[in-house]
C-alpha cells in the first residue's frame, strides 16, 4: 500500500467512527461535533481519491475551525444548560484525539516522502486540518467533561475571592 491508499483508509476509518459516535452521543455539542468532523473527513477523502486517480485536485482554503465556531455559535442557548456527557462519551473524544494524532504523525511523513508536488502540498495542508482537528476535540473534551471550568478557561476569567 502507498500513501494515497493508507490515507484513503484512515480517512474511512475515521468517517465510521465519527458518525457512529454521532450516533451514540447524546450530547448535543459533541453530536453537533463529530457531525462537523465528518464533513471535513468526507471532503479528505474525496480530495485524496482524486489524487489516488491522477486528477488534479483544487484545494479549497477551508477552516474547520471556522466551522466549529459556527456549531457552537448555534448552539449557545443548548450549552449553556450544562448538559453533562456520559463517559462513554468522553471516551469517543479521546479516541478522536487519539486518531488525529496518528493521522497527524502519518500526513507529517507522507508530506517528506510525497513522489509529486501536489501530493506534499495536499499531505501538509491535512497536517494542518487534522491539527485543528485535534484541538476542536481536546477542547470539546475539556468543555463536556467541566463546562464551568471550561468557560472560565476559554474567557479568561480571573476567579477573585
Amino acid at each position: 500500500m502507498n500513501a494515497i491508499e493508507i490515507a484513503v483508509k484512515m480517512e474511512k476509518d475515521a468517517i465510521s467512527f465519527y458518525q457512529d459516535a454521532a450516533r451514540k452521543t447524546k450530547n448535543p455539542v459533541g453530536k453537533k461535533m463529530f457531525l462537523t468532523i465528518t464533513e471535513d473527513e468526507k471532503r479528505h477523502l474525496k480530495m485524496l481519491s482524486q489524487i489516488f486517480k491522477g486528477l488534479n485536485i483544487k484545494l479549497t482554503d477551508v477552516s474547520p475551525m471556522e466551522n466549529i465556531k459556527t456549531v457552537f455559535e448555534s448552539m449557545k442557548g443548548r450549552m449553556m444548560k450544562r448538559v453533562k456527557a456520559t463517559s462513554d462519551e468522553l471516551e469517543a473524544f479521546k479516541i478522536a484525539m487519539q486518531m488525529e494524532k496518528e493521522g497527524i504523525e502519518f500526513y507529517k511523513k507522507a508530506a517528506k516522502g510525497a513522489k509529486t508536488e501536489k501530493e506534499k502540498k495536499l499531505f501538509k495542508r491535512l497536517v494542518r486540518e487534522e491539527e485543528q482537528h485535534y484541538d476542536i476535540f481536546a477542547n470539546t473534551y475539556f468543555f463536556m467533561s467541566d463546562t464551568g471550568s471550561w468557560f472560565m478557561w476559554e474567557e479568561h476569567s480571573i476567579v477573585e475571592g
